[in-house]
């Protein structure tokens, strides 16, 4: 939804080689980005924003499901996990709405084709987002990877109590049940994507903010980072879930054994 609502906007200033600010409606004062401006910033800090939160809905469900099965079984229904989506989605969206309220300062980059947040220059009431809204998105970072580290230490412990090859119980079952491991090298690496895409925006921000250190380069590749795990993670799933590759994974993990 974020690629399809962003990416005709970015088209059409390289279509009509014009600047954000200049295709939409100017703003209310000079220098003041435009009404177009300020709703890309909108949708670029909400659509980095919501797909974290709800990776971490994702991951606190896997480790509950994995560590804590009763509770689990007990308070986790479907109704409650049709509910979380679209209330993670209106709080971001809450959230993101406060620079267009002046909790923040939506700026055009270079080369005019993008806006985000200002992360560098400026008071405490233009500054005081990023830090928050990096802030968050640390504690997101942070709280994913504790489940999906907790939710891999699960799955390692179910792979060792699988009967090993030669056993009675894998004479009579057939090959090793393998299930846990796949899990577990897709869980590593998307934790391990989600966090080097998402650590360089926060540090960005942080260095903008309290360093005044503004280089509209180094913010570019941050939100491309950014941009890059949306892209990257369901490629990831797509690949690892083909039964060649796991093949190939098995056959890698056998001849370490």
């Amino acid at each position: 939804l974020g690629k399809c609502l962003i990416s005709p906007i970015v088209l059409a200033a390289y279509a009509y080689n014009r600047s954000l600010s200049e295709l939409g409606p100017g703003g209310r004062s000079e220098g003041e980005p435009g009404v177009l401006c300020q709703l890309f910033a909108f949708l670029m800090a909400f659509f980095g924003l919501a797909p974290t939160l709800l990776l971490l809905a994702m991951a606190l469900e896997c480790w509950l499901s994995l560590g804590h099965p009763y509770f689990y079984r007990r308070h986790l229904t479907r109704r409650l996990g049709a509910t979380l989506g679209p209330a993670a989605a209106g709080l971001c969206a809450l959230f993101c709405a406060l620079p267009l309220l002046g909790f923040g300062v939506p700026m055009q980059y270079c080369p005019g084709t993008w806006c985000f947040i200002r992360m560098a220059g400026g008071g405490p009431r233009q500054l005081g987002f990023p830090v928050l809204y990096a802030s968050l998105m640390g504690l997101v970072v942070l709280a994913v990877g504790a489940c999906n580290v907790s939710s891999m230490r699960h799955l390692y412990s179910m792979a060792r109590r699988q009967p090993h090859r030669g056993t009675p119980t894998a004479t009579a079952t057939g090959t090793p049940c393998m299930e846990e491991l796949d899990h577990l090298v897709l869980l590593g690496l998307m934790t391990v994507l989600f966090t080097i895409c998402s650590l360089p925006l926060i540090i960005r921000a942080y260095m903008g903010a309290f360093a005044a250190d503004f280089n509209e380069n180094a913010d570019l590749s941050a939100l491309r980072f950014l941009s890059v795990n949306s892209i990257v993670d369901p490629w990831v799933f797509i690949i690892f879930r083909t039964s060649v590759f796991r093949t190939f994974l098995h056959r890698i993990c056998r001849r370490l054994n």
